[in-house]
């Protein structure tokens, strides 16, 4: 299965096997952080770069686009106060080009906050004060959710109107390109990659945010919402995607 992933339901067990994914590691992946605290700044500096990252910071939203649109950057991570422009426009307009994956750190602990950040097309979110292990982890994350599947695997799953290119991390709806981002491009290429097995929403979430992401449970109902939008254009593809309530989601190959 191109996304590494299987799940199949053991009867009477009520339970999900699942294999881990093997991503490999990018080594010395560009990171961009902005942020307008110069502490904040230096720490996720120290952090990333002894972890073999390499790190550009931005202290402004301006500096920050000018950065993503002259550099290939593998993550960005930015703060939603910055001192020219409100966090969410930055992340809407760097997803208007760019499928970089996202993550969000805020001292706005309000769940409210962290749906609008999704919405604006935000991948994860990072509330402050972090730890340093989980910062590195959740780039770790996105990071392996960017990056290509193993050779070997089957290049491109079709179903119905819906194509999706795993080599190139394309999708396609009823002959026409759409933009994902990076969390939805993954929630659907588990799906795709799974065909007509149910995936609970833990293994789901698990897949997307890490092991610690459990009591993030609104995260995947935001992510889904937005893939069903993008999807019903093609309302053959749209009902392919089936939810089973309270249990998980399943696709319809």
């Amino acid at each position: 299965m191109p996304c590494g992933v299987s799940a199949c339901p053991t009867r009477g067990s009520g339970r999900i096997e699942i294999t881990e994914p093997r991503f490999f590691e990018m080594v010395g992946a560009h990171i961009l952080v902005a942020d307008p605290d110069p502490g904040i700044l230096r720490a996720a500096q120290r952090i990333l770069r002894r972890e073999g990252f390499r790190v550009r910071t931005a202290a402004n939203g301006r500096r920050a686009v000018e950065y993503c649109w002259h550099d290939q950057s593998d993550v960005l991570i930015v703060e939603l106060e910055l001192p020219d422009m409100d966090g969410f426009e930055l992340i809407r307009i760097v997803r208007a080009w760019a499928s970089t994956p996202i993550l969000v750190l805020s001292e706005r602990g309000d769940w409210r906050e962290e749906v609008k950040a999704l919405d604006s097309g935000a991948d994860d979110y990072l509330v402050k004060p972090f730890g340093e292990a989980e910062l590195v982890a959740r780039v770790r994350v996105a990071l392996r959710h960017a990056a290509r599947p193993e050779s070997g695997s089957e290049a491109v799953r079709r179903a119905a109107g819906l194509e999706v290119d795993f080599e190139h991390r394309s999708v396609r709806l009823g002959g026409q390109g759409i933009r994902l981002s990076s969390r939805e491009y993954q929630l659907l290429k588990i799906l795709v990659g799974n065909p007509e097995k149910l995936l609970t929403e833990e293994m789901l979430l698990g897949e997307l945010l890490g092991p610690s992401a459990q009591r993030s449970r609104h995260y995947l109902h935001v992510y889904m919402a937005r893939l069903r939008k993008k999807l019903a254009m093609d309302p053959q593809v749209a009902g392919r995607l089936l939810t089973e309530p309270g249990i998980g989601y399943r696709f319809m190959a």
